[in-house]
């Protein structure tokens, strides 16, 4: 029979050791909000060890209640790692539940005679915590991180083995031969160092993924609308220019420029500007489908790819991304002191290329359109002649 005490201790050294190594290592890089979290979760997994080495001592009535109330903490804890990482802030008194239901229990069932006063309500809170921690882990992403998968299973493995727990308690109580052989502290100490050791590595793994998915997104994406920057989307829309050879498809192109964009800027601020552009991006991202690109060319042009888009499929999702950006400059005004975007429209150049045409072909054809556009009045919609492959002369705009 291995020793209860000497587990714990081994337990809060192991423990120690990777809130060091994480802190050092992972959180103080990033300061990304899961990091933060789980570093909180070590160190109440940590003090919560080092307060059941009080018991059987004279100290038991207190630290045995708060062993309990720090354990069911850091698994709470855990779970507000596991909601940052979907976006998700953890409201403190939804924490707070299950902790403090866990400290009352103890501390009302005899705690300085039996360590395993109110433990219905800390199993029971153990399993809950992991979980939801569970849940919130396997709901993110796979195509963003395979790492979650691991961690899921961890706290999954976690939530079960702490449900068989509390149902071998209930069904025979701390004594009995089930809950000692296979649910007692020495199982459940080398269970925990088992899965500390798994999701702390996995964890880093995944604080490196995000690191790197970070900063690609700062590399690829414009930092105000969150559409593709302009070189990342014409390195896109050339490779999916290609791909039409395999499909014999083509691909309709659409430029937009916000109208009397310096005025806006000018007359109400840039606060109301970058408010006009953030709308459009919105609009654009309403509108078209995932597999579309979207892109910032300019200050306030924006570009558009969409494959397998007619001329008159093009024109339709141009009136739905006007409607879309009236709408949301409408919800915009609620908050304005004055009607400060009101007036904000959008002139269009719109054509179509396929295979073997030079994407710099069609962005000067659009581009002309565009133009047109502008100088015929603004808030409307020109057509780019068409660019074939044999073409390689300046085309002129061509208006419906």
């Amino acid at each position: 029979m291995l020793d209860t005490q000497t587990l714990r201790v081994a337990f809060g050294v192991v423990t120690f050791t990777m809130l060091v190594l994480y802190y050092v290592v992972t959180f103080r890089p990033t300061r990304s909000p899961y990091c933060g979290w789980w570093c909180v979760a070590l160190s109440l997994f940590l003090v919560g060890a080092c307060a059941y080495l009080l018991n059987g001592t004279a100290q038991q009535y207190w630290a045995n209640p708060a062993g309990n109330f720090l354990l069911v903490s850091g698994g709470a804890a855990a779970w507000a790692a596991a909601r940052t990482l979907r976006a998700r802030r953890p409201p403190l008194w939804q924490l707070s539940i299950l902790p403090i239901a866990t400290i009352v229990s103890a501390s009302l069932d005899r705690p300085g005679t039996d360590v395993w006063a109110g433990g219905y309500i800390f199993l029971l809170s153990m399993s809950i915590t992991f979980g939801l921690t569970t849940y919130e882990l396997w709901q993110l992403d796979r195509d963003q991180t395979h790492i979650q998968v691991f961690l899921a299973l961890a706290a999954g493995v976690s939530a079960v083995y702490y449900l068989g727990r509390w149902i071998a308690f209930l069904a025979e109580g701390a004594d009995g031969d089930i809950f000692t052989r296979y649910f007692g502290s020495v199982p459940t100490t080398l269970l925990n160092l088992i899965l500390l050791s798994v999701v702390s590595f996995s964890m880093s793994e995944l604080s490196q993924e995000q690191t790197t998915k970070e900063l690609t997104t700062r590399a690829t994406r414009d930092g105000l609308t969150g559409v593709l920057n302009r070189a990342e989307f014409l390195r896109l829309a050339i490779n999916d220019l290609r791909m039409l050879k395999r499909n014999s498809s083509y691909a309709a192109l659409i430029l937009a420029d916000l109208d009397y964009f310096k005025t806006i800027n000018d007359k109400f601020g840039h606060a109301a500007g970058d408010q006009v552009l953030v709308n459009f991006a919105t609009a654009c991202g309403h509108t078209v489908r995932s597999t579309d690109l979207v892109g910032r060319y300019g200050g306030d042009e924006f570009i558009i790819f969409l494959p397998g888009i007619s001329l008159d499929r093009a024109e339709q999702i141009v009136n739905d991304i006007n409607r879309q950006f009236v709408k949301l400059n409408g919800q915009s005004i609620k908050n304005s002191p004055a009607d400060t975007l009101a007036g904000s429209t959008a002139s269009y150049g719109v054509g179509v290329t396929e295979h073997g045409v030079l994407l710099e072909q069609t962005i000067g054809s659009v581009d002309a359109a565009l133009y047109e556009a502008k100088q015929a009045g603004r808030n409307r919609v020109c057509f780019g002649a068409p660019v074939t492959k044999a073409s390689d002369r300046e085309v002129q705009p061509t208006k419906r």
